[in-house]
């Protein structure tokens, strides 16, 4: 990954290089020096240099040099630098810059450098040698620190329910609800701490957090333990199946919709048939004469075991015969639903039927042969 990720870069430098000879070596030659040096520092183990290279003074200076490579990328593009946002910085570099590459991370960027600097502790110790905090030949002082002030909190709690006890005063016996919202994860907790914890310590924490959201007095610790909890995204809403329609003959029938690349299906599936299926008017043997692509429109009915049960009127357009069989796929067992009970439905989903596929052709890169391929490598 590394020497192609080298060979990538190496290919946007020469490109953005002769664009620079062309258009003069000024602003735009820093916007590149700013890009290719932040992808550069992205690659480093930041962490193990230690807290005296990225300074106050240093960071000051990286700042300056992203706003002004920001000012000279939004005039390259054409767009005003006041309102020029990351989301246009991202979509500016992926233009400049096309990859292919599949990780992300290997591929050039532009981040402000709070982003692209990890935030590292202050100086532990003072001239003297000695540390300032009586934690710090623990190894992990921030970790044990937060243990501590948790259940210092801890105490404060039951401290408080004895003084209600004492003073006949009910305790609340509702407890928190925790639905909708986790922990921390170890990452994050690593992240704001910034420090490495082994599983153990972090299971710790998470227990004693239990803990003390299990008092019954919890609440008064309420800011303290939304801390280390977020909000978890609603869930999606459940998909309602339309119900049954019926037509002049009093025949159920169902309608769905499906695509594929550019493909676009509508399938009308009919109760109480013998299996015949048209596509566009034309039997579905002539329309497809691959065998793979009768067997991928055929799935959702094998799948379901209808096979010969039902019969299906198909519109199709766009994309070529794969495409074609794969959003009329979609399109049936869109239509399926309605003949299923929800368990089946489930099934259906488990097994991708209801999914729409997002693969497409890539896009051909400048300065390749191909999406993926470069062109052949000759001495001479």
């Amino acid at each position: 990954m590394g020497g192609r990720s080298a060979a990538v870069m190496a290919a946007a430098v020469g490109r953005v290089g002769r664009l620079c000879r062309r258009w003069g070596a000024g602003p735009r030659a820093q916007t590149l020096r700013l890009i290719c040096a932040t992808t550069a520092v992205q690659r480093k183990n930041v962490g193990a240099s230690g807290p005296e290279k990225y300074t106050e003074a240093f960071i000051k200076k990286q700042i300056e040099e992203f706003n002004l490579g920001k000012r000279h990328l939004a005039n390259m593009m054409g767009e005003d630098p006041e309102t020029f946002t990351q989301e246009d910085i991202d979509r500016a570099i992926a233009y400049l810059f096309p990859s292919g590459l599949f990780d992300k991370q290997a591929r050039p960027m532009m981040k402000h450098p709070t982003e692209v600097f990890p935030e590292q502790r202050k100086i532990q110790w003072g001239e003297d040698g000695r540390p300032f905090h009586f934690l710090f030949y623990t190894g992990k002082q921030s970790y044990y620190s937060l243990m501590h002030e948790t259940y210092e909190k801890f105490l404060n709690v039951q401290k408080h329910q004895d003084q209600l006890v004492a003073e006949d005063c009910p305790l609340q016996k509702e407890k928190r609800n925790l639905a909708g919202s986790r922990w921390l994860t170890k990452i994050e907790l690593e992240e704001m701490l910034l420090e490495k914890l082994s599983d153990d310590d972090y299971s710790r924490f998470i227990q004693l957090l239990q803990k003390l959201v299990a008092l019954p007095c919890a609440d008064i610790e309420e800011n303290y333990i939304q801390k280390f909890s977020k909000e978890v995204p609603v869930q999606l809403q459940k998909v309602v199946i339309e119900p049954l329609q019926y037509d002049e003959q009093g025949v159920a029938f169902s309608t769905g919709e499906g695509k594929r690349k550019t493909a676009r299906a509508t399938a009308v599936v009919y109760d109480n048939g013998t299996g015949k299926i048209t596509v566009n008017g034309t039997d579905i043997l002539h329309y497809f004469p691959v065998l793979q692509d009768r067997e991928q429109l055929l799935f959702p009915f094998q799948f379901l075991g209808r096979i010969g049960k039902h019969d299906m009127v198909c519109t199709v357009s766009g994309g070529g015969r794969s495409a074609q069989a794969g959003a009329i796929r979609l399109a049936s067992a869109k239509a399926l639903r309605s003949f299923v009970t929800e368990k089946e439905v489930e099934f259906m989903r488990q097994a991708g039927l209801l999914t729409v596929d997002p693969r497409v052709k890539e896009r051909k890169k400048p300065g390749q042969e191909g999406p993926r391929r470069k062109f052949t490598w000759k001495k001479r």
